[in-house]
């Protein structure tokens, strides 16, 4: 392991412990029955009445719109009803998302895996060239990361502003997925279209937090903090 590699992990595991704890509150939050909102996730619109079914009660033939629906929703019935009757797995909306990229962006694992196994392009961008490996990575969900990349994702592919999967997990402090990424090869060294890399980035940030804490450190000194 390279010099660059062993400085980013080193990095990125001093401010993982941030987010065992993240988790771990959300875990005590849902047994106490109280909802906490995610301002990086997305809301999927529509109800959940027409993917609410089994296999055995759907009657005709699964909609594209509902398939994309049920792979949002977690309903691997509709999706699975889709599929075996020849549906595309590629199916995707205006924004050409398809419902592997609904199925990543709420975390839905097991959907992930079904579309892959009956088929679904993994490295399918939708209009924002995004790979269902940005979505996953954005949101924060490090199964899904984690299915992608071992089922032989492109790990750098670039979005419209060059963005890696790398640059986004750093730039929302994504820290176990950027360790993953690393691990799995990620190039630190891209550029987007700023000529920035994800490792510039990750030195930025901490110049930032450096100067941050000395301006306050300052601030504390003659009592204005």
């Amino acid at each position: 392991m390279d010099e660059n590699i062993l400085w980013a992990t080193a990095v990125v595991d001093r401010r993982a412990a941030f987010d065992k704890r993240q988790e771990k509150r959300r875990a005590r939050a849902q047994k106490l029955g109280i909802l906490i909102v995610d301002a990086s996730s997305v809301v999927v619109e529509g109800g959940n009445e027409s993917v609410n079914q089994s296999v055995a009660n759907i009657q005709g033939p699964v909609e594209p719109d509902e398939f994309l629906k049920a792979a949002a929703h977690g309903k691997m019935e509709v999706v699975e009803k889709f599929l075996e009757d020849g549906g595309d797995p590629n199916t995707c909306d205006e924004f050409r998302k398809t419902a592997l990229h609904r199925a990543a962006l709420e975390n839905h694992a097991k959907i992930v895996e079904k579309l892959l196994d009956k088929g679904a392009d993994i490295n399918f961008k939708d209009r924002l060239l995004s790979s269902p490996l940005h979505v996953a990575t954005r949101t924060g969900h490090s199964d899904v990361v984690q299915h992608l990349l071992t089922s032989g994702i492109n790990i750098n592919a670039k979005d419209w502003e060059g963005d890696t999967a790398l640059h986004d997990a750093v730039r929302l402090n994504r820290y176990k997925i950027v360790k993953l990424l690393i691990l799995a090869g990620a190039d630190m060294q891209i550029k987007n279209v700023e000529g920035v890399t994800a490792t510039k980035q990750v030195k930025q940030w901490q110049f930032d937090t450096k100067e941050t804490l000395e301006k306050l450190e300052q601030m504390r000194e003659v009592g204005l903090a």
